[in-house]
């Protein structure tokens, strides 16, 4: 049993969860994404290069997110809300937490239905599930690009996330392999003691697996049974 109360939950999602809605990710399929070279369509190297490809691309992802559904492992993190303050921290572009009812989601990653000024990051469009071409301006008369978090760019939101972790009496991490930095990197924030669990059905690259509890199952099955139990108070 927890030494104190436990109210704020902290949950920190991957593709995993995701890919239970449908939506792939690049790790499945050896780099090639949808057809495309991850490298060429996910870097800001890539973006200078081709913006034509960059813009093809995350216009295809963008259709696709829009057209997914929440599953029942967005939903059941959403059903703690009742019980708990939970914060949710995703590596995911898509908006299902949000869809399954989640009210307070960290994007690490952006956003796959908001554009942005290519020169300002905090001049954002929402663009739904519409395309972006070339030519199409941000209000600052800017090309617009996808406002997501692309390889060789800071992750400007991994400082809230930190702060989150750190206040977390309860931490669950659900449906990522934690080999992406600096996002696995927020496992090292949560406080001594506190109750830690992992959703996954293969072995993520934690440091030590002391004093987690590894549910060893997918996002759905194994969500849907932590959050079951969470809302009957059970931490065992």
């Amino acid at each position: 049993m927890p030494s104190k109360p436990i109210e704020h939950i902290v949950v920190l999602s991957g593709a995993g969860i995701s890919a239970e809605s449908g939506l792939s990710t690049f790790r499945d399929a050896g780099g090639l994404w949808e057809g495309f070279d991850i490298n060429e369509v996910a870097s800001i190297e890539g973006w200078y290069r081709n913006r034509e490809k960059v813009l093809d691309f995350y216009n295809i992802r963008r259709k696709q997110a829009a057209s997914a559904e929440p599953n029942p492992a967005h939903k059941a993190l959403a059903d703690l809300e009742k019980e708990y303050q939970v914060t949710v921290i995703t590596q995911n572009v898509d908006d299902l937490h949000e869809r399954g009812g989640s009210s307070d989601v960290i994007h690490l990653h952006g956003k796959l239905r908001e554009a942005r000024s290519e020169e300002d990051p905090d001049v954002i469009v929402d663009m739904g599930d519409k395309p972006i071409s070339i030519g199409d301006e941000a209000p600052d008369g800017t090309q617009l690009r996808p406002n997501v978090v692309w390889f060789g760019e800071p992750v400007p939101m991994v400082s809230l996330a930190a702060e989150k972790v750190s206040s977390a009496d309860l931490f669950i991490v659900v449906g990522t392999s934690l080999a992406v930095y600096p996002a696995a990197g927020l496992t090292d924030y949560t406080r001594p003691n506190i109750n830690k669990y992992l959703v996954d059905p293969g072995t993520p690259e934690l440091y030590s697996y002391d004093g987690w509890t590894h549910i060893q199952e997918s996002a759905v099955s194994g969500v849907s049974k932590l959050t079951k139990k969470l809302l009957n108070r059970d931490y065992e």
